[in-house]
Formats: C-alpha cells, sequence, structure tokens
C-alpha cells in the first residue's frame, strides 16, 4: 500500500497521461487476497494475540507459537488459532510470518539461513517487534534466490532500504501523544503495583505473577528456578506457625518468583531463614 501511495504522488502529466501511467504500473502492486492464506504469528503477547484475531476474522488460518503464553493469554485466542509445536513447525506451515516478541538472547536471528530454507516458497516475512530477531543478510539472500517473496519491517538500513522487495518504515507504533502517555501511565502503574502488590507484569526477564490481595501478610520472593524452592519455602512458613491463605508461585528461565499470602505478620526471624535458602535470591514483605 505505501508502495502504491508513493507511485500515485509521483505521477504527473495531463488526466489522460496520468491513466495511461497508471495502467501500465499497477501491475506490479498486485498482491495476495488473505483469506485461505495461512499466517504464523511468532509472539502470542498483547499485540501478538490481536494481530492472531484479526487474521482469523479476516478468514486466514492462524498459526501460533510463543512457549511462555500465560493461559489467561491463551483464553483470549480465538479458538480458530491452532498451536503450533515449534517455530520449525510454524514456519513451515506458513504463507506470512509475523514477530511479535523482545529481542533477547534466544530469539536474536531467530529468521536465520537455517530457517528460511525450512519455510514455504514465497513467504512473506513481517517484523515490527526489533531490529535483529531477523538477520538482513540471510533474508536478503532469499529474496534475490527466490526463497522469500517479500519483507516488511520497521528498521530501515543500508541494506534494505532500496531493495526492491523489501519495505521499510519508521519505527513508529508508540509515536502518537496518546501512546507516550498511556506508556507512562502503564510504567508508572506497574511499578506501584510491584512495590505495593509484588505483581510482575510485561518483564522481559520476570514471569508474569499477579495474585488478587487478601486480608493477610503478603511476602514475595525471588529464586533460583530449580526444584523443592516451594516445599523449602513452605515449610519455613509452617514451622513458624504461618498459614498460607493463597499463594502463587511462577517460572521464566532461570528465575522464579513467588508470592504467598499468609494469616500472621511475619516476624524478621522468619524473613531471615527464608532469606537463607540456598537459591533463594530477594525477600520481602509487602
Amino acid at each position: 500500500i505505501c508502495q502504491a501511495w508513493d507511485f500515485s504522488r509521483r505521477l504527473d502529466g495531463s488526466d489522460e497521461e496520468i491513466n495511461k501511467q497508471v495502467e501500465a504500473g499497477k501491475k506490479k502492486f498486485a498482491g495476495f487476497e488473505l483469506p485461505g492464506r495461512t499466517l504464523g504469528v511468532v509472539g502470542l503477547g498483547a499485540i501478538g494475540r490481536l494481530v492472531a484475531n484479526t487474521a482469523a476474522s479476516l478468514g486466514m488460518r492462524v498459526i501460533g507459537y510463543d512457549p511462555n503464553i500465560t493461559v489467561e493469554g491463551a483464553w483470549q485466542l480465538k479458538t480458530e488459532v491452532e498451536k503450533a509445536s515449534g517455530i520449525e513447525d510454524l514456519l513451515s506451515k506458513s504463507d506470512y510470518v509475523t514477530f511479535h516478541v523482545p529481542l533477547v538472547d534466544a530469539t536474536r536471528h531467530m529468521i536465520n539461513a537455517e530457517r528460511l530454507k525450512i519455510m514455504k516458497k514465497d513467504v512473506v516475512i513481517l517484523n515490527f517487534a526489533r531490529a535483529g530477531i531477523v538477520d538482513d543478510e540471510a533474508v536478503s539472500a532469499a529474496i534475490k534466490a527466490g526463497q522469500v517473496h517479500s519483507y516488511v519491517c520497521d528498521f530501515p538500513s543500508n541494506l534494505l532500504k532500496n531493495h526492491e522487495r523489501v519495505i521499510t518504515l519508521p519505527h513508529l507504533g508508540a509515536s502518537t501523544a496518546e501512546a507516550e502517555n498511556n506508556c507512562a501511565v502503564m510504567v508508572a502503574d506497574q511499578v506501584r503495583n510491584y512495590l505495593e502488590h509484588g505483581t510482575v507484569v510485561n518483564s522481559v526477564n520476570f514471569p508474569t505473577v499477579m495474585m488478587e490481595r487478601t486480608e493477610g501478610y503478603r511476602i514475595g520472593i525471588v529464586n533460583s528456578n530449580v526444584p523443592n524452592m516451594v516445599g523449602q519455602i513452605s515449610t519455613a512458613m509452617a514451622n513458624a506457625g504461618l498459614n498460607i491463605i493463597d499463594m502463587l508461585n511462577k517460572s521464566k528461565g532461570d528465575l522464579a518468583y513467588t508470592l504467598a499470602d499468609v494469616d500472621k505478620p511475619i516476624a524478621q526471624d522468619v524473613i531471615d531463614e527464608i532469606a537463607a535458602i540456598q537459591g533463594v535470591l530477594a525477600v520481602r514483605t509487602l
């Protein structure tokens, strides 16, 4: 669409001449109809879910992949969205692939020369997440070889900016007055909720942990993601005569985070005992 707009803006001459230019040039903007095509969505957070659900409403077959999706997030997906068994499974079945993940070690060059080989011929790759998730040189070579139809991304570079089958856009997702304000409010709310209630959302390296506050006393514990941590923490509380009203433990990678509400104030010696457990990294009461 952007290229077609640019084409129209460059038309010159009389109306009759412009009409001839349109008829002669419009063939190069021919695209594909979306219904019946398969969209692979990598990353099913808030944005990925919106993309997946919208594509399903447009009649596309949608396959999603996100090893860290929450139960709440899964409930928000349309029932038509299929679950991929792995990233390779998704790539091998998709006509279009779109990315909605952060740039971390596990996602850097997620699309590389090896994975491009298993993708369908004439696949369209869309990356509006982060530069570095897609290996630009590998994609450029795959386009030249006829494996990839086109690449659309938010990250212009000297390699990509003039490529005839690459569309590069400015990274404008949050560049509105409303978005800037909403981001500031969101960050403030999330920091406040963490400080007051221990909840964690939208963290890159921490699991999402949200637990309704009870009338009890809350403790938050960060620990290594190893076996028997919850058992040791629970035992320390039980030995101190604390009854657990509610408890939630989540992990992400090497880290785990536990929130627990108990029926009595938590004495300093109990906090010290939990902090002394091998693998516990931080303890605080809220």
